[in-house]
């Protein structure tokens, strides 16, 4: 008895849901997480002072081959790969009912579980019908992470807000930038700047700066 294989899948979640299985799976994937770091430069030392900003999307790749030689042959009736591609393209498509591309999951046996947008859907034909009609496709995805601010706070936990401290500004950031590292939302800038009369103008704060990052109460507000 034969072994069903568990096609990879991927799950429209927003405007009208959907669902699709690609053709075949793919032979392997990659999953990448960076953080991005700022350098502080500071005069007389050997190397620069280095600071986490954020992190970043976790990224996931993947090449899927769809082939349709055997719904209609090489001759007259040939059928466009694209018929099976399609789905695939339409993720990185703006969605008349969103305004934007979809948000969907990508899963596959129980080794991914991805909820994404698409960053990149690249089409490669390599096999045509002698009329010229393309029958097998290298779909190339590169796809971004979609996380809630709210999923994201959960996940991490974050006990930072219960203790005041300080950050050095480094250059380019502001304020906003500064309260969404620190309290997972940028409009709470104005607690900062509350506790750092100094800075008069909360977008260009002066590189160097050291800002008192205060307290928050369950509520958003100073303690």
């Amino acid at each position: 008895m034969g072994m069903t294989v568990t096609k990879i899948r991927f799950d429209i979640l927003d405007g009208k849901p959907s669902s699709f299985e690609a053709q075949f799976n793919p032979t392997d994937y990659s999953r990448t997480k960076a953080a991005q770091i700022a350098e502080i430069g500071v005069p007389g030392i050997d190397s620069p002072i280095l600071q986490f900003v954020r992190g970043q999307n976790e990224r996931l790749t993947l090449d899927l081959l769809f082939d349709s030689t055997d719904q209609g042959g090489l001759g007259v009736r040939a059928v466009p790969v694209t018929t099976l591609t399609d789905k695939v393209y339409r993720l990185v498509k703006i969605r008349s009912d969103t305004h934007a591309p979809p948000k969907f999951r990508v899963s596959w046996g129980t080794g991914m579980s991805f909820v994404a947008i698409a960053e990149q859907v690249q089409q490669k034909f390599t096999l045509f019908s002698p009329a010229g009609i393309p029958l097998r496709a290298t779909v190339s995805l590169s796809l971004r992470e979609y996380k809630t601010l709210e999923e994201q706070l959960k996940e991490l936990n974050l006990q930072s807000p219960d203790h005041t401290k300080s950050r050095v500004v480094v250059r380019g950031q502001t304020l906003s930038d500064v309260a969404a590292a620190e309290y997972g939302d940028p409009g709470a800038w104005r607690v900062i700047a509350a506790a750092n009369p100094a800075v008069t103008d909360p977008r260009r704060p002066k590189p160097g700066t050291a800002l008192v990052i205060p307290v928050l109460d369950p509520k958003g507000a100073r303690t």
